[in-house]
């Protein structure tokens, strides 16, 4: 059993699909994504399966999102995203210091050997 509830359109080639159907005899709600393109066109191995005895507790979840809050997340999300890059940066900056420090130790470490020889 396959009933397809609605499909969410993604980007160009992608939809998200929202479907009832049975998998290995148990019915549930499949929300996957679906592309259409030149090399595939079908599912993904994207998306999630509710069961049956979750999807209760997963429309409460769903409907406990207040709109007002999807509105503002852009801005805060930009805000993690900036954080994030300044995170990776400065662990990329710390990475190369310590290389740049190994170095110096082994250049340091030969130039010893070489005088006590």
């Amino acid at each position: 059993m396959e009933k397809d509830i609605g499909k969410i359109k993604k980007n160009e080639n992608t939809d998200i699909i929202v479907r009832i159907d049975d998998f290995g005899g148990k019915v549930g709600l499949t929300i996957r994504e679906y592309v259409s393109g030149e090399k595939y066109t079908g599912f993904t191995k994207s998306g999630t399966r509710i069961s049956a005895e979750n999807f209760r507790e997963f429309k409460r979840i769903i409907n406990s999102v207040d709109e007002n809050e999807l509105e503002t997340m852009p801005a805060e999300t930009k805000k993690f995203k900036k954080q994030g890059k300044k995170q990776k940066t400065l662990e990329k900056e710390d990475k190369e210091e310590s290389e740049e420090i190994k170095n110096n130790v082994e250049e340091t470490e030969e130039k010893i050997e070489e005088e006590n020889f």
